[in-house]
């Protein structure tokens, strides 16, 4: 299996497939610190990065938004004091993609 950090989102339409219960036993390998959550009935990727002050979260939210926009595909950013809260998952899907574990692990080499 590839990194998936050097994959390259592609483009996704309603009818994209999510990913099966087997390829998320497969990926989640690739990116070992982020949590499978549910909400509102949508499984998605999450992680809570820590930093020292707000300047930094911040600093970590914009590298990721410029990430985002560069690839296309869009997560869930909550930026306080000293930590940030990143969600992947695929709107038009309502669900997770390979594009969704691709984004997590790309987040990960921030």
């Amino acid at each position: 299996m590839g990194n998936l950090a050097s994959e390259k989102c592609d483009a996704c339409h309603r009818d994209s497939p999510r990913v099966t219960a087997t390829e998320i036993e497969e990926l989640k390998p690739q990116v070992l610190h982020w949590d499978l959550v549910e909400r509102d009935g949508i499984p998605r990727l999450e992680r809570v990065f820590r930093f020292v002050n707000f300047a930094e979260a911040l600093a970590f939210t914009n590298r990721v938004g410029v990430l985002a926009e560069a690839e296309g595909h869009h997560p869930a950013l909550v930026t306080e004091w000293g930590r940030v809260r990143v969600t992947w998952w695929t709107h038009k899907i309502h669900g997770l993609h390979r594009n969704d574990f691709v984004m997590a692990a790309k987040t990960d080499s921030l």
